[in-house]
């Protein structure tokens, strides 16, 4: 029996309306002892999620831990993105046991969620584990994740994964909502974003505008 290929993407590719981006703990304090990352690389990463998240539209839930004695202010490049934005400040490390920030994810009405936060290994890997356990579909963006070392970050993506989280990373998940550059009405979006937080992939962008014009797919 032969088989027919579809013009159609596959149902586990994000699109910005079948998920709620959650980030959890991307705070001074924390990125302090992070050594798994470099910490501009970190912050473009989760710049990236929270600016792509703003821009097409995507249910986010911003959480911290003990914001105002222990672990300090927000990354600016998620505050950029979202100024007003309510950010649910937590005391349990795993914020699946916070009432609160359970109550923003029903909110959501969504069961595909995608999560990134500091440290992997604690506040990242908890609310992902517990979340598989209760049948949400859970996607980790691993480079906007880091941890004390190489070694406890690998080591909870592992256990993430066996758990049955999905890997991504953070221009992954911008491009996958774009995904089709004859999007015109988040064309400028998507490159504005790669050329600032994207890296050698934005500076490939900017080129590639500059070359050949706003709206071209090169």
């Amino acid at each position: 029996m032969s088989i027919k290929a579809i013009a159609k993407p596959a149902s586990s590719l994000l699109s910005p309306h079948d998920h709620a981006l959650i980030l959890v703990d991307h705070q001074s304090q924390m990125a302090f002892n992070t050594k798994s990352i470099d910490i501009t690389n970190l912050r473009a990463n989760a710049g990236i999620l929270a600016h792509a998240a703003k821009g097409f539209k995507v249910p986010t839930i911003i959480s911290t831990i003990s914001r105002d004695t222990f672990a300090g202010p927000l990354f600016d490049e998620i505050t950029e993105a979202f100024p007003d934005a309510e950010v649910t400040d937590r005391t349990t490390s795993n914020a699946w046991e916070d009432e609160n920030f359970i109550a923003r994810v029903n909110a959501t009405g969504k069961d595909r969620l995608v999560i990134a936060g500091l440290w992997t290994s604690v506040c990242c890997n908890g609310p992902v584990i517990s979340a598989l356990e209760q049948g949400f579909e859970v996607y980790v963006v691993t480079d906007a994740c880091g941890d004390c070392s190489l070694e406890a970050h690998e080591r909870a993506v592992e256990r993430m994964l066996q758990a049955g989280a999905r890997p991504i990373t953070s221009l992954t998940y911008l491009l996958e909502l774009q995904r089709d550059w004859a999007r015109a009405e988040t064309y400028d979006l998507t490159t504005g974003i790669a050329m600032r937080l994207g890296g050698a992939f934005g500076i490939g962008v900017k080129y590639v505008k500059t070359m050949f014009g706003t709206h071209e797919s090169h």
